[in-house]
């Protein structure tokens, strides 16, 4: 456990209360320390702190927008990442038709995030039919392939040399955000019996990033039966029932759906805008201190950012402050519709990111300067 010099203060015009009561005029920024679990401060500006009116140098906000790339990826080991680090790889497939073959990753847990199109995915374990919204959870080394009933697009979240986990959730329960029962595991159901098999079956295998293929006479998802409490499981983001609070803006970390090593997956799902006429409506300002984060814009109208639209990727490298966009602040306070409508997958890194060809190749290079701020007119001479 790490220890912090901490001793809560209040220095000059302050709220008490984060997030709400603000003091007249004034722009909350948020500075932790572990994401939103450490000890924090609340600073209070005159002035927007995203409100720069130039950038220079390559740590800044970026935004690559995923539905352009080009091509099809028959197997998922030919999508390229998009970002990654030693903890996490994440790549866009896009899905054209039923594979041909089996995937089988050595590197770590994979999980596959349905963002369009619908199938069956037949791995070991037996027979699972996705839709969009699904998230999939396969263990390492499972062997898996899709059956497209139309073209699948997924986001691909490799937990390298690591496991997906659930989230601890306190003293809310077990059952909070979604019940572990609502979780789904494949079955050797009359579908995937039928496609069992005595002819020729490929698997390709990742390993350390590199691929090898293994030929088998028959095909190797034969399984009659099996037992344990190791399998992939399946949730979509409908059976996502998010927290709220109608006086306090709750923090991005409030809606985990999967922890993994050095890294986390959270859900953002329609919810009710808080009702407190002095609560933060909107993200707060927040430094990215300690995480890189990313978000993938799955459907819906996104209220904190503007020119997004489903299928792009917004990231915010550690070391800087962002928030929501210039228009959004216009209604921190008072949001034009009663509720959210957007579902989005975060994944917040605790280690730097890297930017892989295929997200430069989409980068929306504009997205830096849309945060901007009008400079004021120079006063006449």
């Amino acid at each position: 456990m790490k220890h912090y010099i901490t001793f809560p203060r209040v220095e000059g015009t302050a709220s008490r209360q984060a997030h709400a009561d603000l003091p007249p005029g004034t722009f909350e920024r948020e500075l932790g320390k572990e994401g939103f679990f450490g000890p924090a401060t609340h600073m209070y500006h005159r002035h927007p702190p995203t409100g720069w009116t130039a950038w220079d140098g390559p740590l800044k906000p970026r935004a690559f927008d995923l539905a352009a790339l080009p091509g099809e990826h028959p197997s998922p080991w030919d999508a390229g990442p998009v970002l990654h680090n030693a903890a996490v790889s994440i790549r866009l497939w896009k899905a054209p038709r039923t594979m041909d073959h089996l995937a089988r990753n050595g590197d770590g847990d994979e999980l596959l995030f349905i963002h369009a199109g619908r199938g069956d995915l037949f791995c070991d374990y037996g027979h699972l039919a996705f839709r969009p919204g699904d998230y999939i959870v396969l263990p390492r080394s499972t062997m898996w392939r899709i059956d497209c009933g139309e073209p699948v697009t997924a986001l691909l979240v490799e937990a390298t040399n690591g496991t997906y986990r659930l989230p601890d959730k306190g003293m809310l329960g077990p059952h909070a955000i979604f019940d572990p029962a609502m979780l789904e595991v494949p079955a050797l159901d009359d579908a995937f019996r039928a496609q069992q098999d005595e002819r020729e079956w490929r698997v390709r295998i990742k390993r350390r990033g590199a691929v090898s293929t293994v030929t088998y006479p028959f095909n190797p998802l034969d399984a009659v039966g099996w037992k344990g409490d190791l399998a992939p499981v399946k949730v979509n983001v409908a059976d996502i029932r998010p927290l709220m609070s109608h006086r306090y803006h709750l923090p991005p970390s409030a809606h985990t759906t999967f922890v993994a090593d050095r890294f986390v997956v959270c859900t953002f799902a329609p919810r009710p805008f808080e009702s407190d006429p002095d609560a933060l409506k909107v993200p707060f300002f927040h430094n990215n201190d300690d995480y890189d984060e990313v978000l993938f814009y799955h459907a819906g109208d996104f209220f904190s950012r503007d020119n997004i639209h489903p299928g792009m990727m917004t990231f915010h490298p550690c070391g800087f402050t962002h928030g929501p966009h210039p228009k959004a602040l216009n209604n921190a306070f008072t949001p034009k519709k009663p509720a959210t409508d957007e579902y989005a997958v975060m994944i917040d890194a605790r280690d730097a990111l890297e930017v892989g060809a295929a997200a430069r190749s989409v980068e929306w290079e504009g997205y830096v300067d849309s945060w901007k701020t009008p400079a004021p007119p120079k006063a006449a001479e």
